[in-house]
């Protein structure tokens, strides 16, 4: 018994390990799966389109595999051949990982958490970010207090009402 929660609780950490990496690997190989893309040029041309799009830390794993345009690496074919006989992602991270660490280093920022926000304490850089995570500006902000008020008001047209602040009902 205690064997098998050993190996739950390792095999949870190596899937948090590689989370990027995994994650963007799987969204490749479905998307070819979805195509039906079996070779080694399509899955490649899959993937490069896929990196095209890809933002921040995606963006990155595709950068440290050699997967974009600007990319100095050549790590693409070990991502590439695995993925035409359809071998699992978290198997091709392991293989990746052992030729570069930085790899399964990349981590999704965590999500905020809208229910507990205490706008008089969260810093400006913080309220920059979520503007830019929901693709919107605060022109001509340069005081914190503009900054709060553009995200209170676009928080109705990004966040669902039930993760509000407490009150924040009351001030819209």
């Amino acid at each position: 018994m205690r064997l098998l929660v050993f190996s739950a609780v390792i095999t949870a950490i190596a899937a948090q390990e590689c989370e990027v990496c995994e994650t963007v690997l799987t969204k490749i190989g479905q998307a070819c799966a979805d195509k039906g893309l079996t070779d080694f040029d399509g899955i490649e041309k899959e993937a490069r389109a896929f990196c095209k799009l890809a933002r921040d830390q995606d963006n990155r794993f595709c950068y440290y595999t050699g997967l974009t345009e600007d990319a100095a690496t050549t790590m693409h074919k070990d991502i590439v051949k695995p993925l035409s006989f359809k071998k699992p992602a978290a198997k091709i991270c392991q293989a990746l990982k052992k030729k570069d660490m930085q790899i399964c280093e990349l981590k999704y920022p965590k999500p905020f958490d809208y229910a507990s926000m205490n706008f008089k304490k969260i810093k400006v850089k913080e309220l920059k970010k979520i503007l830019v995570d929901w693709g919107e500006v605060c022109k001509n902000c340069l005081e914190k207090d503009e900054f709060v008020k553009r995200v209170k008001e676009m928080m109705p047209k990004y966040v669902p009402e039930a993760n509000w602040p407490a009150g924040m009902k009351d001030e819209l």
